[in-house]
């Protein structure tokens, strides 16, 4: 028998911005709070840029060079300088045996070996021409590649200053690259690193921050207070896209000023690629949180994830040279997407009007499995 006096409580309605409000501060004192997250949030993104920045090049420089000089005369040691001067090469040996190079190209000794046979001096004073061989430890691939590369441009110039003229077959070749006139390959490769560490922040801050809730039983007591779903899954999801926009401030700054890569491009392209982009990285980290019971699961699941999305976004090699098969995986990848947009924006200076194909895309990808990543929270939390 109940009382006229006695009226039921009011149902919570289905979404407050005050519980909201409330959430999100919660979950930004936690992360801040946790002496695990500060390293990753304050301390990572400016180590790690540094690291990876400095070390992720392909510009090849010091390359060990063992020398087989048969002619001794002044036109073979002036082609000797050529090579020592430019600062690519290091003479650490002359030797008069050419099996010698062989050798040591096999021990590491040297990464490249030039032979200059006997007559070289005759042949080129003769207008017939010379030649010369350059041996390169292909164990390495990319780096003899550019080796082989810088030593064909040498020998190319000695032999055209050494003519008095810059022409072979009646055609001058006058070459420039754009966007990058240096060929620097931080120009390429920095900010690159920025996308790839932007993504692996707010994945690991979202997927094993909802687990490691899950673990500890916190996430149940959310689940019987007066919270509805919508506000527990923005409150996790805010304070990350929070700390992403920031660590975006914290790669920009240090791309521009502590590399020098120049911004020819808008930050509010940049920004506004970067919001869409951390939103997809969150809808995927929250969709791999669904599926893992521990945070070991999600680790694992994390790795099997960016890996493979780092190798088939084009920082490693062009996506053009991947088989076919692999260029269509590509397609389903965000950061591949994201980084044509940062390279376009850093580099050549355009934004949302050229590269509109790369925004619709990464929205799309953001919205679709922000959707998927929903409908799951909201079953595992039911």
């Amino acid at each position: 028998m109940t009382r006229a006096n006695d009226v039921p409580a009011p149902a919570p309605r289905w979404f407050s911005w005050g519980r909201l409000r409330q959430m999100v501060r919660k979950e930004m004192r936690q992360v801040v709070r946790d002496p695990k997250s500060r390293p990753i949030i304050f301390v990572s993104p400016v180590v790690q840029m540094i690291l990876l920045g400095y070390a992720a090049t392909t510009d090849v420089k010091d390359i060990s060079t063992m020398v087989v000089d048969h002619d001794q005369t002044a036109e073979s040691r002036a082609l000797i300088d050529a090579y020592r001067s430019t600062g690519y090469f290091i003479i650490t040996e002359t030797t008069d045996r050419s099996q010698d190079v062989v050798a040591g190209l096999a021990k590491g000794e040297a990464q490249m070996g030039l032979t200059i046979p006997p007559g070289f001096a005759a042949d080129m004073q003769s207008g017939r021409g010379a030649t010369v061989q350059a041996l390169f430890d292909g164990s390495d691939a990319s780096q003899a590649t550019v080796a082989q590369s810088y030593s064909s441009q040498i020998a190319g110039q000695f032999g055209a200053k050494m003519s008095g003229k810059r022409m072979v077959g009646g055609v001058e070749l006058r070459s420039r690259a754009w966007f990058n006139e240096s060929l620097e390959s931080k120009f390429f490769n920095v900010p690159a690193i920025m996308g790839i560490q932007i993504m692996m922040i707010c994945l690991i801050l979202t997927a094993l921050g909802v687990v490691r809730e899950r673990e500890i039983g916190t996430l149940d007591q959310l689940l019987v207070s007066p919270i509805q779903p919508a506000e527990l899954m923005l409150g996790k999801t805010i304070p990350v896209l929070l700390i992403g926009l920031f660590h975006l401030l914290v790669y920009t700054g240090l791309t521009v000023f502590q590399f020098g890569v120049p911004m020819k491009g808008s930050f509010l392209a940049l920004f506004l690629a970067a919001f869409v982009y951390i939103l997809a990285a969150l809808a995927l980290g929250l969709l791999i949180s669904t599926v893992s019971k521990t945070q070991q699961e999600a680790f694992m699941l994390l790795i099997l994830v960016v890996l493979p999305a780092v190798m088939l976004s084009g920082f490693v090699s062009p996506i053009e040279s991947m088989p076919k098969f692999f260029q269509w995986l590509t397609v389903v990848n965000p950061i591949r997407y994201f980084l044509e947009i940062v390279r376009g924006v850093f580099l050549k200076g355009i934004g949302v009007e050229r590269l509109w194909p790369q925004y619709l895309i990464l929205t799309s990808m953001a919205v679709g499995t922000l959707f998927i990543a929903t409908k799951r929270f909201r079953r595992a939390i039911a």
